[in-house]
């Protein structure tokens, strides 16, 4: 009766005795270390001997586990990722070089692994825990840290502290509810100097790796492949080794329900750049995949726009100096830098050059389109010869690529309604309920094929090859449908040998910008006050990249300031002395 302590396998309070003095359940038989306190008179008068053991890592034995911590479970995780990468033809080196020296500085500097503990001091972190005099001297537990450079590593981590006697029963009441050892006490840490991980701080920690080595992935591409499969990350923990028991608080960290967010993934690898202390990252130059000039022409084929369009995108990227290397070289730490995004730096001057040239006010563009497609009509063989191809009429692309388009973002939204959240290894909180679930789980299952055979549904295909483009156009096509070739002399002019826009006009998307670390945004974005070509374009780019138009079109008055700086200048100053 006095024995008041919750069973660690169905969290009741029910025991008995067994033959030899231990505490048993009722409810579910388990057999616990610990024994009666045992009077004996005939030892010594007026005494008691008491035995209690504490071992958790036996009761991990008990029940085909093993201790096993959270940032174990984060290795497990990064692991699987960075495979799915190299399967995609990322460097080798980015694995082993690369994001295992990440994640070792992030061990050390959260003081989770590789570190020294003063004796005898408590730590509440991600654990708690104890400074022992050596790990090596317990044989239940490796000592050495099998990183993600070694293929048959399960999550062993090996960390300079291990359950120390004061806090064993703290730590038998956590591995209640939670499988790992520190995953009730993870959530509970609010961790302001820390930098804690998370499942969207693991595609930051792959994007820094592919960052640093320069491979031709940008973070848009990341999370698409993410969102595709190809990539781990929704119901990852199912492919954990068997003896790490997942239960309980343990989902709230690895089970996520949402994709990831490009904003978050962005900040979060910025925030673990500066936390690491890395260095400056290497340069990126001319000849890399990530500069505006090499993005823009991949852009410009995938949103099926001419080719002749790539001069004017370099032209404003020299003009206003965002192909500097210092400009588009990450910095750790470095606050006086801008934060780069490679992808919607890129379709922001592609916007930019596509209201240089066709103005995009729902007016003019038209009046455009209606001259090239006479010209078109009534000098074909003319145009042919002088220009190397019809002339560009932006009607018949809007109306091509926007049917492309709708199929397209119906197939996404298809997909995305009959994604399955639920993963196919059972989730159960608590032991106590863990039949119930798998009962239940293959009740569904053995229905779900009934309902199949019955209705006749068609199982679904394999996941395609992962592809860079997801709208593809052939100049091979005869009927149209390829603008790569088409030529831009119907809104060119020639004056002093250079080429120089039709159109003497241009509008600003903001006079002046907003303060993006008060507000978020540079600019504030309402479809409304808008043409809806501009948002037809910001809408096409903002599929292709799977991030919001406002985010692109923050990039767009950014540029535009960049490139009128002087004329808003003199602008705000005459303003200035009008109010005056």
């Amino acid at each position: 009766r006095d024995f008041n302590e919750r069973c660690a396998q169905c969290s009741e309070v029910n025991w008995g005795l067994t033959d030899g003095g231990r505490f048993y359940c009722r409810s579910c038989h388990n057999v616990t270390e610990r024994t009666r306190e045992v009077v004996n008179t005939d030892f010594i008068t007026n005494s008691r001997v008491q035995t209690i053991s504490k071992g958790l890592k036996k009761q991990g034995k008990n029940d085909g586990g093993c201790e096993w911590y959270i940032c174990e479970g984060f290795q497990l995780v990064l692991k699987k990722q960075v495979e799915a990468l190299e399967a995609l033809g990322v460097c080798p080196q980015m694995k082993d070089e690369i994001l295992c020296n990440f994640w070792r500085c992030y061990l050390q500097k959260s003081k989770q692994a590789y570190c020294k503990r003063p004796a005898g001091e408590t730590v509440k972190a991600l654990s708690v825990c104890e400074s022992s005099t050596d790990v090596d001297s317990d044989p239940e537990r490796p000592s050495l840290l099998h990183l993600l450079s070694l293929s048959e590593s399960e999550g062993d981590l090996q960390t300079d502290c291990s359950f120390a006697s004061s806090v064993s029963k703290a730590s038998e009441s956590t591995s209640v509810y939670s499988g790992s050892v520190d995953g009730s006490l993870y959530l509970m840490k609010n961790q302001k100097e820390k930098l804690r991980m998370t499942m969207p701080m693991t595609l930051s920690f792959c994007y820094l790796a592919l960052l640093w080595v320069r491979e031709p992935i940008t973070l848009s591409e990341l999370l698409r492949f993410v969102v595709e499969g190809h990539i781990p990350y929704m119901n990852v923990f199912q492919h954990f080794p068997e003896k790490m028991k997942l239960c309980g608080l343990d989902h709230k960290i690895f089970c996520v329900e949402s994709w990831p967010l490009y904003e978050e993934v962005f900040n979060k690898m910025h925030e673990l750049a500066a936390f690491l202390d890395l260095p400056r990252f290497p340069d990126i130059t001319e000849s890399c995949f990530l500069h505006p000039d090499m993005l823009c022409m991949k852009y410009l084929m995938e949103a099926n726009l001419p080719d002749e369009l790539h001069n004017w995108t370099c032209r404003v990227v020299k003009k206003i100096g965002i192909g500097e290397v210092d400009f588009l070289t990450l910095m750790p730490g470095n606050k006086s830098t801008r934060k780069v995004k490679y992808d919607v730096l890129a379709a922001a001057v592609i916007v930019v050059v596509l209201k240089l040239l066709f103005l995009l006010d729902d007016h003019y563009e038209w009046l455009l389109s209606e001259f090239a497609e006479e010209r078109n009509k009534n000098n074909t063989e003319v145009c042919m010869f002088y220009s190397g191809g019809p002339y560009f009429e932006f009607k018949k692309w809007y109306e091509v690529v926007k049917h492309s388009l709708d199929v397209e973002q119906k197939k996404l939204d298809e997909e995305k309604a009959k994604y399955l959240w639920r993963c196919e290894k059972p989730l159960f909180y608590s032991v106590k309920n863990k039949s119930k679930v798998l009962k239940r789980r293959q009740m569904v299952v053995n229905l779900q094929n009934q309902f199949g055979k019955l209705s006749g549904s068609v199982q679904r295909a394999e996941k395609p090859n992962p592809s860079s483009f997801q709208l593809s156009w052939s100049e091979e096509n005869t009927d149209g449908s390829c603008f790569h070739g088409h030529s831009l002399k119907g809104v060119l002019q020639e004056k002093c040998g250079l080429l120089t826009t039709m159109n003497p006009d241009y509008w600003l998307c903001t006079v002046k910008l907003c303060n993006e670390k008060l507000c978020g945004h540079l600019a504030h974005y309402r479809e409304v006050e808008f043409p809806q070509s501009y948002h037809f374009v910001l809408g096409l780019f903002s599929f292709l990249l799977r991030i919001q138009p406002s985010y692109i079109h923050d990039e767009v008055c950014m540029i535009e300031h960049r490139l009128f700086n002087k004329k808003l200048c003199k602008k705000l100053k005459y303003n200035t002395v009008l109010r005056k």
